[in-house]
């Protein structure tokens, strides 16, 4: 579980295609490496990722072919550069909201404007997830947890403050570009609740 408040941007050192699935070494930069041990979880602009290997400037993690086919992990290269974020511990500030790191689709920047100080992003969302998206609800693109400002239709709107477009990589993220999606967890759960009533 993750919180969506990014912690440190790394970058992609290495990549392994191995037989079907990828191997990336991520170099974590200013992310501590303290007490990160084989098989914690570390979210890779937004994907929970599991730590296979460990080094003195950072780890690697085993992607799937099912991760690569729904996220932007596919687009990796060396020198990509990442939102990282080590698993929540208990007791924790929770300072986003609760984010699983189970991306639910790829959408698409269509847009940006600045804002005075801060930058108006519009975001096209797959369909299937529109229903997800609420105005004042919470939303995490590319692992970084945001309020959602507007909706129409398929598209949402999100203002980044200038201290998100610092200390995270949506500050150079390009119109046109593809970003990882999670939802609201707990739209989710709503979602399945009212559907059950149907199942009694």
């Amino acid at each position: 579980m993750f919180t969506g408040i990014v912690q440190a941007v790394g970058e992609v050192a290495r990549i392994d295609r191995l037989v079907g699935d990828t191997r990336l070494h991520i170099d974590t930069k200013g992310l501590s490496l303290a007490g990160l041990q084989l098989g914690d979880s570390v979210a890779v602009n937004g994907v929970c990722l599991t730590v296979t290997q460990l080094g003195a400037r950072g780890f690697a993690a085993d992607v799937s072919i099912e991760t690569l086919t729904c996220t932007t992990l596919r687009d990796f290269g060396v020198g990509t550069w990442v939102n990282l974020e080590r698993a929540l511990t208990a007791g924790a500030a929770l300072g986003g909201h609760l984010v699983s790191g189970h991306v639910d689709g790829v959408a698409q920047v269509r847009e940006f404007a600045e804002a005075g100080r801060s930058r108006l992003f519009e975001i096209e969302a797959p369909v299937s997830l529109a229903p997800y998206i609420a105005a004042k609800g919470s939303i995490t693109i590319d692992g970084v947890s945001l309020t959602v400002n507007g909706v129409e239709q398929a598209n949402f709107f999100v203002n980044l403050v200038p201290h998100t477009l610092e200390v995270t990589t949506l500050g150079r993220v390009r119109v046109g570009q593809a970003v990882n999606l999670e939802v609201d967890m707990i739209a989710r759960y709503v979602e399945r609740l009212l559907a059950a009533r149907d199942l009694r």
